[in-house]
């Protein structure tokens, strides 16, 4: 990609940080200025990914309109591969020798919330994914071979603004951090990520030991059902039992909640004309992507970045 921007005349520059807009007299983007003083002209394309928070910050702070968007909270649930195998096969044997590793996809309403499993990584691994300091987050990946002992995916609870107090339009951010900050407190200021096995949490219970895991910094025993906001701990807690009960052996004691996951998506909408793409008050800014809120993964991000692209030729040249 970088090449062929190249070769089409662009610039791709690495290791400058944006920290400001540049306007014209009537208000319109027209570049950007960076931590290293230097400036650059043009419309702005911004597609940040939904986990930039100093962009967030900088544009509230220099007026521009955004908006707080639901998000999901909640955990890594870890199982050994072979327990989902033989769950989802419905095979004591498990997948055998020729069938894939086995994945799932779980979903309920609770409370009138959401509870659902996210980002399924069968054959995978658990890996630290906080980025700033004193913060504690957690993701999943698989390699493309699936080999892995264990399989994860996110478990997650939906929160709407409303369930947030305030009208701050980085509320729902502010919300994130104040968990991923909890967890990392519980973890005495490291990357050891708290961790409860599964009946434990349903049974509102200490952990005594923690089995196996692929989560690389390790893990320690915790309060994964205090350590969550009540309203989050309570519907994760009923959505496991309804997921043990449609798929027997799922809910056990094998299977590790491992704290804290909030990343699912963008806390932010930054509001744009869905039409002409650019930000609706700030005509040269087009937001775009999982950080404006207008995607939920690579596929859908990426074919927003197609839209904006069009959108700005279209701008330019009638």
């Amino acid at each position: 990609m970088r090449h062929t921007i190249e070769r089409c005349g662009g610039r791709v520059i690495f290791g400058e940080k944006v920290t400001g807009l540049i306007s014209d007299n009537e208000g319109a983007v027209c570049g950007v200025t960076t931590a290293d003083g230097n400036s650059y002209s043009g419309p702005v394309i911004l597609a940040t990914g939904h986990s930039a928070r100093d962009v967030y910050q900088f544009l509230n702070d220099s007026g521009i309109r955004l908006e707080p968007k639901g998000i999901a909270v909640g955990v890594r649930l870890e199982h050994p591969q072979e327990i989902i195998d033989r769950v989802r096969y419905h095979s004591p044997a498990g997948r055998g020798k020729y069938l894939p590793a086995a994945e799932y996809t779980m979903l309920t309403r609770v409370d009138d919330r959401a509870v659902y499993s996210f980002c399924m990584c069968p054959g995978g691994v658990i890996v630290p994914a906080a980025s700033s300091p004193g913060e504690m987050v957690v993701n999943g990946m698989s390699a493309s071979g699936r080999k892995g002992k264990w399989a994860n995916s996110g478990m997650v609870v939906e929160v709407l603004p409303e369930d947030v107090e305030g009208d701050d339009a980085l509320k729902m951010m502010r919300y994130q951090q104040q968990i991923e900050r909890k967890f990392f407190e519980d973890a005495n200021g490291t990357q050891s990520a708290p961790a409860q096995r599964m009946t434990d949490f349903v049974n509102g219970r200490p952990s005594a030991n923690l089995p196996a895991t692929s989560y690389a910094p390790g893990m320690h025993p915790a309060r994964i059902d205090q350590l969550l906001p009540r309203p989050i701990a309570s519907r994760l807690r009923k959505g496991f039992e309804e997921f043990g009960r449609k798929n027997r052996g799922f809910l056990t004691p094998q299977a590790t909640l491992i704290g804290d996951e909030t990343r699912t998506s963008s806390p932010v909408r930054i509001p744009r004309d869905e039409v002409q793409l650019n930000h609706i008050d700030t005509p040269g800014l087009y937001p775009c992507g999982e950080g404006a809120g207008y995607a939920g993964g690579i596929v859908s991000a990426a074919i927003d970045g197609i839209r904006c692209a069009r959108a700005i030729g279209e701008s330019m040249h009638g």
